[in-house]
């Protein structure tokens, strides 16, 4: 079911991934773009995102470090898109105002994949958040993470990515886990935003959304494991990089093998 095979076809095609992106994590998103073997594109004026659009294979919002002219521009890629659109609201309990555009925007449209985390996802829902900054400090059982990701799916009609130490892919009928990674993750500002753009390069692939978000958890999931190794205790600066090292390496093959995912 799985096919990381898809790996192959990115590398082939170099698919083009828009992505608006944050101050905080813009660098690194377009590199592992690079590394995986996509092309990023980092427009972020309203003026061109019809434009820009029109040209990509898929795009990936991230509303974290927002402005009001950032969402003008999420609405018009929203609207304008023809392709795949990821949705990273990151931080989105973190303000009324933050969570009131993001409700707005997707009022407006339908993503292919929305990626959360759990505090996100409760927000999301109306349910307390309870964010600390953009990360989600709550504790749950995976009983409750998956009733919240099913809600949240069925309720916008969308692939949901859950991410946590486990992660939790759900369409609102499928759902899957996936395990592994590494604690250091959490030791590296914006991997969430790395996983979502790796969720619009396989979406540009992969035409089923739910399949393709459970594919890029896997694959950053087995980037992170190996990432642990190759670093080799020397610290977080060197895990960072070493992250793009295991993206950039990865086989197609590897991956299907060192890949922990199960359905629920």
């Amino acid at each position: 079911m799985f096919d990381f095979t898809q790996l192959e076809e990115i590398r082939r095609r170099r698919p083009l991934i828009h992505c608006v992106s944050n101050i905080v994590t813009a660098n690194d998103c377009a590199n592992l773009a690079l590394a995986v073997g996509a092309s990023p594109m980092m427009a972020q004026a309203p003026e061109e995102m019809e434009a820009i659009s029109s040209v990509s294979d898929a795009t990936v919002l991230n509303t974290g470090t927002p402005d009001a002219e950032k969402f003008l521009a999420c609405r018009i890629c929203a609207a304008s898109a023809r392709h795949p659109v990821v949705l990273d609201p990151v931080g989105v309990g973190a303000s009324p105002w933050r969570l009131g555009q993001v409700r707005a925007l997707l009022d407006g449209f339908t993503p292919a994949i929305l990626r959360v985390n759990l505090g996100e996802a409760q927000a999301l829902l109306g349910d307390d958040g309870r964010e600390q900054g953009v990360d989600s400090p709550l504790p749950a059982s995976q009983t409750e993470r998956r009733d919240f990701a099913m809600s949240l799916a069925r309720r916008r009609r969308t692939a949901v990515l859950l991410t946590g130490p486990e992660d939790l892919i759900t369409d609102g009928q499928r759902v899957w886990c996936v395990t592994g990674g590494s604690g250091q993750m959490s030791l590296v500002t914006g991997t969430g935003c790395m996983l979502s753009v790796l969720c619009g390069v396989f979406a540009a692939v992969e035409p089923d959304a739910a399949l393709a978000a459970a594919l890029a958890s896997a694959f950053w999931k087995v980037c992170a494991r190996r990432a642990e190794r190759l670093a080799a205790g020397r610290g977080s600066g060197s895990f960072r990089t070493a992250l793009l090292d295991a993206a950039n390496t990865l086989t197609a093959p590897d991956a299907a093998r060192e890949a922990e995912i199960a359905p629920l």
